[in-house]
């Protein structure tokens, strides 16, 4: 079954140019860098898939839900995992219904073979095949962000499954041929760096690296989020966090934690974040036993001394 396949380059709402893509993010709540809007722009405007790369926590995966926000798309995420397969991130058929319709169809008069032929012909049709995320994003007839994320955690083997869906937006059945794309997705994948991922699907994809984002463009986020929050507190927020991502911790804050952190100050009413402000609340922005007790010796020995900047600790 094939069906007419949407052309690439079709402009997606308020994706005009990088600039517009760039203010409708913002405007959605996620705080772009020029190359973000670009990249995301020319990958709406080719319809290339985007492999975005960077430490946990960095906003990779908001992304692709902003872009949805933005555009007005149904968002279609497939979260990847050691030993994800074809039956649950493409299509399976299903097994129980199938069985259901030979036994209806079952003839016991001696006509067995022709009622077989007769069954056996339909129930490998769309009635009997239940979409997975990859099969539904190419077929919706409406269009759609599809979001593959962390696909390193996948063995390379999955990525050979996506060849074809990267190249040609279209998934080959056997039983019932070739369905192409009804409309062109937005494709983003997402990965944490943690495996290097193989030629052929990077070369499928237009490339972006997010980083931790510099202290300014990271109080921006906050103050986008949190805006109540006194900007003092604010920036002195930002720099614990930068200082606490330089220490050899397992887990450096996330940008989410960093606002998450904001909203706790805010809430606890803090007009400073003196050193027993910070450990109260540290476990908002620290995730182990024992980076707890390194941050709070290396940070908080800096914070007691009011004397002693961030800058000059």
């Amino acid at each position: 079954m094939a069906v007419d396949q949407a052309k690439p380059g079709a402009t997606a709402a308020g994706a005009e140019s990088a600039e517009a893509l760039g203010a409708g993010l913002e405007a959605v709540g996620y705080l772009p860098s020029d190359t973000v809007s670009l990249v995301s722009y020319l990958a709406i405007q080719m319809g290339k898939p985007v492999l975005v790369e960077g430490p946990a926590g960095v906003g990779k995966t908001e992304l692709a839900k902003a872009l949805a926000r933005h555009t007005g798309r149904e968002l279609v995420r497939l979260q990847c995992y050691e030993g994800l397969d074809e039956a649950k991130a493409l299509y399976e058929w299903n097994y129980k219904k199938q069985l259901l319709r030979i036994q209806t169809g079952a003839a016991g008069d001696g006509q067995a073979t022709d009622q077989w032929d007769s069954v056996s012909d339909n129930i490998f049709s769309e009635e009997f095949l239940l979409e997975r995320p990859l099969l539904h994003a190419i077929a919706s007839s409406d269009p759609v962000v599809l979001l593959i994320d962390e696909i390193d955690r996948t063995a390379h083997e999955f990525e050979a499954l996506l060849l074809e869906i990267l190249s040609d937006f279209q998934v080959s059945i056997p039983e019932l041929g070739r369905i192409e794309a009804r409309t062109h997705p937005i494709v983003l994948l997402t990965s944490n760096d943690s495996r290097e991922l193989t030629e052929a699907l990077k070369r499928r994809c237009l490339y972006l690296w997010l980083d931790y984002p510099a202290p300014e463009r990271e109080l921006e986020i906050v103050r986008l989020h949190v805006p109540e929050l006194d900007e003092q507190v604010a920036k002195r927020l930002v720099e614990i966090v930068r200082m606490v991502r330089e220490l050899d911790v397992k887990k450096p804050p996330s940008i989410a934690e960093s606002i998450d952190w904001a909203r706790t100050l805010l809430l606890l009413g803090a007009k400073q974040i003196d050193r027993e402000t910070f450990e109260q609340t540290l476990s908002i922005i620290v995730k182990h036993r024992t980076d707890l007790d390194l941050v709070a010796e290396r940070v908080g020995v800096k914070l007691a001394d009011r004397g002693a900047g961030p800058a000059g600790a």
